[in-house]
């Protein structure tokens, strides 16, 4: 179980900035592992915004310091973000990777995408009482509220993954390739499954990043 607590370079809960961050989280919660995870939960879902039209292919960029410096990103990092103060705290952690289809987005994201299918969709999962479970702290709760969903809970006790349907009963999400799980950021393997889906974002762009020319927020695109 070590490799799950340790700190890497994406799981980076060693970093000043990110230290302190954790430790105002935890101000005032109980001295008990699991209100301390939920608490951590709550503040990664919504104090980081959810904008997928931020992703860049630079290793760091993955990184958990990163997303909280950034303060918007997208589900990856803001797994990792959650999976490193969860290290921080002793509950160890591994990054799950799948693909998911999205019944519920903006025609703009689907368009630049041009699929309907998100590619290396990230979650984190951690070991509580015996067991992992899934947590997804990726929607924060403001665009929950545009997608007319209800933000998704953690309660320390069951999987936490995504709402399969909105509140007036559409499908919303669902999981069609399991990845696997990891105890680091496969950051390699994350750009090339990528690149292999969304090939035309590159060729756009002509260099390493994905075409953001239009780039925005997910969150604008909704309101």
């Amino acid at each position: 179980m070590e490799p799950y607590l340790q700190p890497t370079t994406f799981f980076d809960y060693d970093q000043p900035q990110l230290k302190a961050w954790i430790e105002a989280q935890l101000e005032g919660a109980p001295d008990d592992p699991l209100a301390q995870i939920k608490a951590l939960y709550l503040s990664v879902r919504d104090s980081i915004s959810y904008n997928p039209y931020v992703f860049q292919t630079a290793p760091n960029t993955f990184s958990a310091s990163y997303a909280l410096e950034a303060g918007e990103s997208y589900c990856i990092p803001k797994a990792v973000l959650l999976g490193a103060a969860a290290r921080s705290i002793g509950i160890p952690s591994r990054l799950g990777l799948a693909d998911v289809r999205n019944h519920l987005s903006s025609p703009r994201l689907i368009e630049w995408l041009q699929s309907d299918i998100f590619r290396m969709h990230g979650f984190i999962e951690l070991y509580l009482n015996g067991k992992w479970l899934k947590a997804t702290p990726a929607f924060n709760r403001q665009l929950c509220e545009l997608m007319n969903v209800e933000p998704l809970e953690f309660d320390g006790l069951h999987d936490s993954i995504f709402q399969e349907y909105t509140e007036s009963g559409e499908a919303h999400m669902e999981y069609v390739n399991d990845h696997g799980l990891f105890e680091d950021v496969p950051h390699a393997f994350i750009v090339a499954g990528i690149r292999n889906a969304y090939p035309h974002l590159f060729t756009e762009s002509g260099g390493e990043e994905p075409s953001l020319s239009e780039a925005g927020s997910l969150e604008a695109d909704l309101e």
